[in-house]
């Protein structure tokens, strides 16, 4: 990620120094579109913010970014390491992980109104998951971006990776499909059958939900 980075950054550099030329070139040619061109190339056309917000840890969040309400925006998937991503397919996997989930997410019938989680600072977390409580203690390990969410029903981990609209809450594959079943009652639902094979088909991948203030 530091190559992709530096690259972008000196791609940049360069074609700012072209500046005296406005964003057209001699050759007739825009500025922005070799820009976009160039960068789309280096990440599989999808971004370098993007392939930096497909990896867990890559962009932490503090103790108290964390604090507040967040609601279901989407399906939330990340990996665990740069190397699992790339092996996965890049960015391009991370979103088509999503793509899948969603059907999924939407027969289950998640909404920001029955799907959220508040983070208070006395250490209490307070949610429902497709409408069904769960709330207890958590504890955030910031340097891991790693949550335990502690209550009388189960405790479970999950992590926590910065969007740029908000956040992730993301689980392993079974733990999530485990919470889900648990908090909604719904084991054995053939809707949930995506959730076990994508843990399957990539390896380092956790699976959760976006979610916003």
């Amino acid at each position: 990620m530091k190559k992709i980075s530096t690259l972008a950054v000196a791609v940049c550099m360069m074609l700012a120094g072209c500046g005296t030329m406005g964003m057209t070139g001699a050759n007739g040619t825009n500025g922005g579109n070799i820009l976009g061109g160039i960068l789309g190339a280096i990440t599989n056309g999808q971004g370098v913010v993007n392939a930096i917000s497909s990896v867990i840890g890559l962009d932490k969040l503090t103790a108290q970014q964390l604090l507040g309400t967040w609601a279901y925006a989407g399906p939330g998937c990340a990996f665990t390491s740069e190397k699992l991503l790339a092996k996965a397919g890049g960015e391009v996997a991370a979103a088509q992980i999503e793509q899948k989930l969603l059907p999924t997410y939407q027969q289950l019938g998640f909404s920001a109104s029955n799907t959220f989680i508040t983070f208070n600072s006395d250490g209490t977390f307070a949610s429902k998951i497709d409408g069904q409580p769960f709330s207890g203690t958590f504890v955030f390990d910031e340097a891991n971006c790693k949550i335990t969410l502690k209550g009388m029903l189960l405790s479970v981990n999950c992590y926590a990776k910065r969007e740029m609209n908000g956040i992730s809450i993301l689980f392993e594959a079974k733990k999530l499909l485990t919470l889900i079943q648990t908090m909604s009652a719904l084991s054995g639902n053939a809707n949930l059958e995506t959730i076990g094979e994508l843990s399957k088909n990539y390896d380092g991948v956790r699976l959760g939900f976006d979610m916003k203030h």
